[in-house]
């Protein structure tokens, strides 16, 4: 599951709330406040969803893999109690479009370590924010959302299935 919506989460918040942010310049004090007290208030609604999920989890025993972007700075990284068991730096080496540092929580379960020797067939990635053929309607910011099917396919076999 990747959790909803990491950007509350990941480290650029950092810019958000220090009134670093491109949108915010220019904005008196009071407003930048009044904009982080919202923030803050949105990123303890969205810790308090993940760490209830997982206790329902942690109670009944159901298995939960976790997804979210990794980084040093990365809130849950720094505050959750809960550590990631996974992180991939280099998704592209399983055959994800970007590189996209990523870490993942095993819940009441832990990563296999299975060898998956097959090659990776190249998927080539862009830089712009227009659309992209590889996966039509799509722009390159989307597709950075999105996990490729032969990235998912390689995860599953190598962290979650038995020994193949």
């Amino acid at each position: 599951m990747a959790f909803f919506p990491c950007i509350r989460f990941e480290d650029q918040i950092a810019m958000h709330f220090r009134g670093d942010s491109f949108q915010y310049k220019g904005c008196s004090d009071e407003k930048l406040l009044q904009t982080t007290m919202k923030l803050n208030t949105e990123r303890t609604e969205l810790y308090d969803l993940i760490s209830e999920l997982v206790i329902i989890c942690l109670r009944k025993g159901l298995r939960l893999v976790i997804e979210n972007p990794y980084s040093t700075q990365h809130f849950l990284t720094q505050y959750w109690p809960i550590k990631p068991k996974v992180i991939d730096k280099d998704r592209t080496k399983d055959g994800d479009y970007y590189k996209k540092p990523t870490q993942y929580w095993f819940i009441n379960c832990n990563p296999k370590l299975n060898l998956v020797m097959e090659s990776i067939d190249y998927v080539k990635t862009s830089i712009n924010n227009k659309p992209d053929a590889s996966i039509p309607g799509k722009t390159t910011k989307v597709k950075k959302s999105m996990i490729h099917p032969q990235y998912a396919d390689r995860f599953i076999r190598k962290y979650i299935l038995e020994g193949e």
